[in-house]
Formats: structure tokens, C-alpha cells, sequence
């Protein structure tokens, strides 16, 4: 394993609400994340997943505990630091796409290069370059609405690595997609982590979907309950986390 910290949260715990009728999400939630880490979050509803994904993401603060991207402890970062790490750091996959209908693919892929004043050589470089990584080269002209949703949520995986992130945070990534379209998005983010490109952690209610990351991290009622390592085989990893799924209750939406 690469010994290299990309992301850590130590008793980490986050609470809702006003004192003394607060509601508490995460009750001292431990977890590192690697370089080339491929991690999947699951839990019931309301077990603080995607309270901990936004909290690692920086969207959301923690009400205690260190929180940590790389060497920085982000507690004490202005918003204006935290949007410089935001920017140069962490790439983010939503489910919905977020895609900008009055670009080509091509431009929305580049963008965040753009913004960070890249000549627009190198940014057609790039763009086009991960495009042929996850099958997109044919498609580059086209605005969104001539996309299927699976050929967006590509799309907007290559925008979300384009910056060499350290990090990526996927929320659902396959939760609009049919399960062809899931599948060849999983594809392609489990390839570009074994080459060593991306550190990735997602949230998810799938198994499937869950069956690709290297490790699944099972939460309930705001604390890790177990971790699940992948084999060799995907097939029995999936029957594994199925098994965690169906001790646990068997609903994780």
C-alpha cells in the first residue's frame, strides 16, 4: 500500500441543530484515505455518509475533530483558502452531472483548466486526451442535451480529474445512470485509479456500484461499522458486501 495520506479524520463528529436539541450525524468517525485508494462509503439512510463525504470534501465543517487534506488541517482554513484547495486539489463527480448546457463537452471537460489560466492549447490537450481515456472523442463537439446521461456523467468525470486532483469525491455517480451506462463509468474510474491517476472515494447505496472500489467502509447510525476488502474475484467482493447489506437490514438508500 502507498503509505501516502491523501485525506484523514480523526473523532470526528458532527451535530445538527441548536444546543441542547441537537441531532448527532457523526459520533467520532476514524478514517484514512491513501493515494490510489479507491473507496466506497455505504450505509443505511441517515448513517452520515454523505455527512462525512462533505465533510472531507470541504463543503460541510466538522463539530469536532481534525480533519486533514494532505499536510493541511482544514479547521483553520479562511473560505477563501478552503476554495484555492477546492480548486487545486480535489475534483468532484455529482449525480446530476453539472454540466453547462451553453457548452460543448469538450469546454465543460476543459473548464477548470481554463479558470486556472491554462493556455487553451493545453487545455484542448488535456480535455481531448481523457476524453479517448473514457470514450468520449467522438462526442467532444456536442453540448450536453445531445448526450446520454451516461456519456455526461463521463464527461464529467474527465472535468473532475483534468486538474490531476488529489483526491475525487464521486456522490452517487452512477444514481441517474441505467445500469449499462453505470458500468462502463465504473469502468473507467476503476482504470484510471489502477493506473495510478486517481485517489477516489464515493458514496454510494449500491452494491454494485460499491463492488469496484478496493475497500468498502460500512457506516450505521454515525460510526464505521466494518470494513470490507476486495479479492481477487469482483463477483465474491459483491457477495460479501450483499451479506454486510442484509445483516445490516438490506436497505442502503
Amino acid at each position: 500500500m502507498n503509505q501516502n495520506k491523501v485525506a484523514e479524520v480523526k473523532n470526528l463528529i458532527r451535530n445538527y441543530g441548536p444546543r441542547g436539541f441537537q441531532t448527532k450525524v457523526l459520533k467520532g468517525i476514524d478514517l484514512t484515505v491513501y493515494q490510489n485508494d479507491f473507496i466506497a462509503i455505504m450505509g443505511p439512510s441517515g448513517s452520515g455518509k454523505t455527512t462525512l463525504l462533505n465533510i472531507l470534501s470541504t463543503i460541510d465543517r466538522p463539530s469536532q475533530g481534525t480533519v486533514m487534506l494532505g499536510e493541511q488541517d482544514i479547521a483553520g482554513l479562511s473560505n477563501k483558502e478552503l476554495s484555492r484547495l477546492r480548486r487545486d486539489k480535489i475534483g468532484f463527480i455529482f449525480q446530476d452531472y453539472n454540466l453547462l448546457d451553453t457548452m460543448t463537452l469538450q469546454d465543460n471537460i476543459a473548464l477548470p483548466l481554463s479558470l486556472n489560466g491554462v493556455s487553451g492549447g493545453e487545455c484542448v490537450r488535456k480535455a481531448q486526451e481523457l476524453a479517448s481515456m473514457f470514450g468520449l472523442s467522438e462526442h467532444l463537439k456536442k453540448y450536453p442535451w445531445q448526450l446520454s446521461g451516461g456519456q455526461k456523467q463521463r464527461g464529467a468525470a474527465c472535468r473532475a480529474l483534468i486538474t490531476d486532483p488529489e483526491i475525487i469525491f464521486a456522490d452517487e455517480p452512477t444514481g441517474a445512470l441505467d445500469s449499462r451506462s453505470g458500468r462502463e463509468l465504473l469502468e473507467c474510474l476503476k482504470r484510471v485509479n489502477e493506473r495510478g491517476q486517481a485517489t477516489i472515494l464515493m458514496v454510494t447505496h449500491d452494491p454494485f456500484c460499491a463492488s469496484w472500489a478496493r475497500d468498502v467502509y460500512v457506516l450505521s447510525d454515525g460510526l464505521i461499522r466494518c470494513r470490507i476488502s476486495a479479492g481477487a474475484q469482483r463477483r465474491e467482493f459483491y457477495d460479501r458486501i450483499i451479506e454486510v447489506q442484509t445483516s445490516m437490514g438490506g436497505d442502503f438508500s
